[in-house]
C-alpha cells in the first residue's frame, strides 16, 4: 500500500494501482485517515436501568433468602408480594454480566480426541478393521463376523466367523492376516473404532510386538472408520444375504464365498472398477492400459460416437485416506468435481506445473473443460 501510494503521487492511482495489481477501492478505502472521525459512542437506551437499580436485583438475587432460588422463582415470588423490580430476562443479563450464570454442578468433562488422519499410497500400509453381527436362528442369537481391510487396495486380507466377541480370537486373527502378508516391523497402521475387543490390552500388546502402530475412531463418529463400514454394507446389500442363518457353518461358508467375490470378482467404484486382488497385488496398472486399448480402438472405429474426445478407463487412486486434511484434497483432485490433477511426463515443460507431495510427480491442476486428446 505504501509503494502505491509512493507511486500514485507521479503516475496517478488508476496507474499505480494497475502496475502493482492492487484494486483501486483497496488503495481508495486505505487512503482514508480515520484519525479525525469521531469515536462512535455506545447507544444507551432510556429504558435501561440506573447504577443504583442494577445494584439493588443483584443484592436481592444474591440474598440469602433468594441465593438457590432461580430468577423466575426470585421474579414470581417477588410479585406475589406486591414488588417488580425487573424483567426474568434482565436479572438474567445483569447476573451475566457478574459472572454468576453456570451450571450448577459438575458436569461430565470428556476428553478431546484427535481425528485420525491416515494416508495409505501402497497396500499394506493402512489396514481397517471391525467387527459385525449376523443374525443366527432364532431370536437374540448372532455370530461375530470380524474383517480386516486394506484401505488402499480395498482387500480383505483376514476374516473370522464366531459365535461369541473375544480378543483372544481378534489377537489370534491379526498376528495370523501379518504372518499370511509377511508384515515387517514399523510397515503397518491398523485403524478401529474404540470396541471392547479393539481397545483391549491383548491387541495392543500383540501389535506392539509386531512392531504395528494403532490408531482409533473417535467416539461416536462413525465416518472414522469408513472402509469397514461401507464393506459391511456391500455385504449386507446383496441379494443372497439370508435374513438369519441357520448355523456358524452356514454363516463361514457364506462369508467364505462372499469374500471370494468381493476380493477376485467384483469391480469396486473406489478403485477405478478394479477389483481389490487385482489393485492389492499389483496388477491394475496392466489391466488399465488394457482397457485403453480397448477405448481406443473403439474410438478409431467410430470416433463420432464420443464427443468429449478419446475415452480413457477410470484409473486408481494414488492414495487412500481417512480424513484427509484440507489441504491435501486439492492434491488428490476431489475438491471440485469439475477440477482434476494432470499429470505431467518427466520431459514435459509448464510454468503452471507443480511437484505432488504424496506422488512426487509433477502435475498441474486443470478445469476439465481444458482437457482434450492432446492432453
Amino acid at each position: 500500500m505504501l509503494a502505491t501510494t509512493e507511486l500514485s503521487t507521479v503516475v496517478g492511482p488508476g496507474l499505480a494501482c494497475d502496475a502493482l495489481s492492487l484494486p483501486r477501492s483497496s488503495f481508495y478505502r486505505g487512503g482514508k485517515s480515520r484519525a479525525t472521525e469521531a469515536p462512535l459512542q455506545p447507544r444507551r437506551s432510556p429504558r435501561r436501568l440506573s447504577g443504583e437499580e442494577r445494584a439493588t436485583v443483584l443484592s436481592t438475587l444474591n440474598s440469602e433468602r433468594f441465593a438457590d432460588c432461580s430468577p423466575a422463582q426470585v421474579y414470581a415470588t417477588l410479585l406475589d408480594e406486591g414488588l417488580y423490580l425487573c424483567s426474568i430476562t434482565t436479572m438474567y443479563r445483569i447476573l451475566r454480566a457478574e459472572r454468576q450464570v453456570r451450571e450448577r454442578r459438575a458436569q461430565l468433562q470428556r476428553p478431546l480426541y484427535t481425528k485420525p488422519e491416515l494416508l495409505a499410497t501402497a497396500p499394506n500400509q493402512v489396514w481397517s478393521w471391525d467387527i459385525t453381527r449376523l443374525h443366527g436362528p432364532a431370536k437374540w442369537s448372532y455370530f461375530q463376523l470380524y474383517v480386516i481391510l486394506d484401505i488402499f487396495s480395498r482387500y480383505v486380507v483376514g476374516w473370522l466367523v464366531a459365535p461369541r466377541e473375544s480378543e483372544a480370537l481378534a489377537v489370534t486373527l491379526i498376528e495370523q492376516t501379518c504372518i499370511k502378508q509377511q508384515i515387517g516391523r514399523d510397515e503397518l497402521v491398523v485403524h478401529a473404532d474404540r470396541g471392547s475387543s479393539m481397545t483391549s490390552k491383548s491387541v495392543a500388546f500383540l501389535l506392539a510386538d509386531l512392531g504395528v502402530e494403532k490408531t482409533h475412531s473417535r467416539p461416536h463418529v462413525s465416518n472414522d472408520n469408513p472402509y469397514s463400514e461401507s464393506q459391511f454394507k456391500t455385504m449386507k446389500y446383496r441379494p443372497e444375504f439370508p435374513r438369519r442363518f441357520a448355523s456358524i457353518e452356514d454363516a463361514r461358508a457364506f462369508v467364505r464365498s462372499f469374500m471370494d467375490w468381493y476380493n477376485g470378482v467384483h469391480r469396486h467404484s473406489g478403485i477405478g472398477l478394479l477389483t481389490p486382488e487385482s489393485v492389492h497385488y499389483g496388477r491394475a496398472e496392466a489391466l488399465t492400459e488394457q482397457r485403453a486399448g480397448v477405448l481406443a480402438a473403439a474410438f478409431a472405429a467410430r470416433p463420432d460416437r464420443f464427443v468429449g474426445g478419446a475415452p480413457q478407463p477410470p484409473r486408481a487412486p494414488l492414495a487412500a485416506w481417512i480424513n484427509p486434511p484440507a489441504d491435501e484434497r486439492a492434491a488428490l483432485g476431489r475438491h471440485s468435481k469439475r477440477r482434476q490433477l494432470l499429470f505431467l511426463p518427466p520431459d514435459a515443460t509448464l510454468a503452471s506445473s507443480r511437484t505432488d507431495e504424496i506422488t512426487g510427480r509433477r502435475c498441474c491442476l486443470i478445469e476439465c473443460s481444458q482437457l482434450s486428446q492432446s492432453c
